[in-house]
This record gives structure tokens, sequence and C-alpha cells, in this order.
């Protein structure tokens, strides 16, 4: 089955948005002519694709298998699932397609072949582990493009997907592109608008927001107890502030107990704000554990900090690139009250601005505003059509 020249697709796990919504609203800026289509999940994401003007089908869809089976670009954040199976592999051969994986995020905890629990189970036998190994490998072979934000990040991202160095090429991460463009005010205004829109109006309010990462289907363990939502609802009322909390969308753990204690804890869940990055220039400080999305905030320059209560059981479990205190600068903490003493304390936030700074100069080396048009070029190149 022949592909398509001038076909593309894109998809994204997590639903409208993240860098393939950018590459596709960019491609099409460019070069109205080819075909371009969004895979929607469901058909609350197909009602959104239509209402922003894009062609779009849904990923499970005859139509959608055979925009899949014909295109000779294939775009995907999260793995090759992300468009239709059927049309992806097997005897279609997914390597006839030019497949571009935009992960989401620079990876702190191993993934992928790194880690260590992505083969192994409870009752998987050590054959079957090998086997899906080798599934893996034959998977990530087909990726003939993944961009990175650095080379800090492109090194993890080759062992990860078991690809050679000319297939990871530092362009820049699309989806951060929100986070660099226009100025800082005009940033802070659209995002604070987006943020009411799920939340609804907090006025000038400083804005904290909560985002822990995925634990592989166990329980978070940084949700608050009672006494300590009372303690954060007081520190909230104090200082003028709002606690935004973003579990992660698989993550496990009931936090309807921080709404009920306060009018200043509010729920931001991925089914209203399925992509968080156009929102973090609304947000004054992150809290987070092991979550990419300290790399992405860092861009921001404003104060991170690290709340980790399991850090010892969870880098022994899943594993992480680089020790825990280099990507929190040592300033981590394992309870709330002992955040809460961080957040109070002037000169202790100053040095998580700093460090904040530091990561985001580590770990970005193009901060332009122009890392969509990088990796168009680069597919472009590959394929090897006129800029």
């Amino acid at each position: 089955m022949p592909r398509r020249r001038g076909s593309w697709v894109f998809a994204c796990g997590s639903g409208l948005g993240e860098g393939a919504l950018a590459l596709l609203l960019y491609a099409r800026e460019q070069n109205p002519a080819p075909s371009v289509t969004w895979l929607a999940r469901n058909a609350a994401e197909l009602g959104q694709a239509s209402a922003l003007g894009l062609p779009a089908a849904l990923r499970s869809s005859v139509k959608g298998f055979w925009r899949t089976l014909r295109a000779e670009v294939i775009v995907v954040t999260h793995g090759l699932g992300d468009a239709n199976r059927f049309g992806m592999r097997g005897w279609f051969g997914a390597h006839r397609a030019f497949v571009v994986q935009l992960w989401h995020g620079i990876p702190l905890k191993r993934i992928q072949l790194d880690s260590p629990v992505t083969f192994r189970g409870r009752f998987t036998p050590r054959f079957a582990a090998a086997m899906l190994r080798s599934l893996y490998r034959r998977n990530s072979a087909a990726i003939r493009l993944l961009p990175a934000a650095s080379e800090y990040s492109a090194r993890r991202l080759r062992t990860a997907f078991g690809l050679p160095a000319d297939r990871v090429v530092v362009t820049g991460d699309p989806r951060d592109d929100v986070l660099l463009r226009g100025t800082e005010r005009s940033r802070t205004g659209s995002a604070r608008q987006l943020l009411e829109r799920s939340l609804g109006e907090f006025g000038d309010a400083r804005v904290l927001l909560y985002a822990p990462t995925w634990r592989d289907g166990e329980r978070d363990p940084g949700v608050p107890s009672a006494p300590e939502w009372q303690a954060i609802a007081r520190y909230l009322e104090a200082s003028d502030s709002l606690l935004v909390l973003r579990p992660h969308p698989h993550g496990v753990g009931d936090y309807d107990a921080g709404p009920a204690a306060s009018a200043r804890i509010r729920m931001l869940d991925a089914a209203s704000q399925n992509d968080i990055t156009p929102v973090l220039p609304a947000v004054d400080l992150l809290i987070t554990d092991y979550s990419s999305i300290a790399y992405d905030f860092a861009l921001t320059g404003r104060p991170i900090a690290f709340l980790a209560p399991d850090l010892d059981e969870y880098t022994a479990s899943r594993g992480l690139y680089e020790p825990y205190p280099h990507f929190s600068g040592g300033t981590e903490v394992r309870s709330w009250p002992e955040l809460l003493r961080l957040l109070a304390d002037s000169s202790a936030i100053e040095a998580l601005r700093e460090h904040s700074s530091r990561l985001a100069a580590e770990c970005h080396s193009l901060r332009d505003g122009r890392n969509t048009e990088r990796v168009y070029g680069e597919i472009l190149a590959r394929l090897g059509e006129p800029a």
C-alpha cells in the first residue's frame, strides 16, 4: 500500500495539544497544499479539533485507519498507538512512513528501554520480558525523527528509544514555544485567561500549581492528610494565594478533600485542560516531584519547589537519569509541613528561582520560540522537499 506524498497525520496521547498541535498549525500556515489530519481519540476531541477548523477523524474509525495507512508523515507524542495502530504496523509497514516522535517532555525518570519497570510485571516471566523488549526496539526503529530540547535531553532519548544519533536532533521542543513567544506580560495574560476558563475567576491571587508525576499505578503519597489540608488552606488565605491541583491523568489518589477545605484550592484535571503547558505562564510557583513539567516550567524563570515524600522508594523502583539533588538543586522536602515552611521563607524562594533559571539554561539549548519552525524544516529536509 503506497504512502501518499504530502499527506500528514497528527495525534497526541493526551488529547488535542502539545507539540503535535503546534506542528500541525505551523505546517498549515506554511503550506496549505499538503493534506493534514488530526486523529482524535474520541468524539469530544473530534469536536474540539473541528471547532478549530482542523481536518480531523476518529483514530479508531475507517477514515482514521485509511489516513494513517496512506500518510507520508505520521506525528505522535507518546507512542505509535497515538495514531491508528492497524495503519501503523504489521503488514502495512510503519517503516515506509516518516514517523516523527515529539516526546512529551525531557525525561528525569527512566523511560522505555531504559526503565526497569517497562518490561517487569508481577507475573511476567523472563522470556516474555525479553520478547517485550524486542518488540519495543522494533517499534522504535520506525521513528525517523525525534526532536530534543538539548543534548542533555537527546542523550537520554537515544538510549530510551534505541535510536542512532542522527535521528535524535536538537531542534528545541515545539510544545515549549508557547512559553517563549511574545512578551512575558502577554504570555501571562493569555495563560491566566485560559486558566480562569477552567477554574473560574481568581483575581490577582498568586497561583501555586501542584503537579505530581505518574507512579505506575501506585497511589500518590503526596496527597495531604486532613490536618495538612487545613494548614494549606490557612497558608493560602494568609498569602492571598490559590493552589491548583493537577494530578497526573493516570494518577491514583483522592484530592477531593482539598477543594472542600477551601475555595482557594481548585482542581484542574485533564478533562478540563488536557495540555498543561499553555497555562504555565499563569503560574507563580510550581510544586512537583519527578515530573518533566519542571523542565518546561523552568523556562518561565519562576521558582520550583520539589516535594518528594517517596524519594528513596521511587528512585529504587523506577530509576532516574541523574541524582535527584541535581534535578532539585538539593532543595527537596519530604512533607507538606516542610513545604509550607519553605514557602514562607523569602530567601528560600529566591534560591528556588535561581535554581529554576539554572535548570532552563542546562536543559534548553534553544530559547527563541522557533522550535516548531526548526522541526518542520528538519522534516522537509529529510523528505527531500524544498523549505
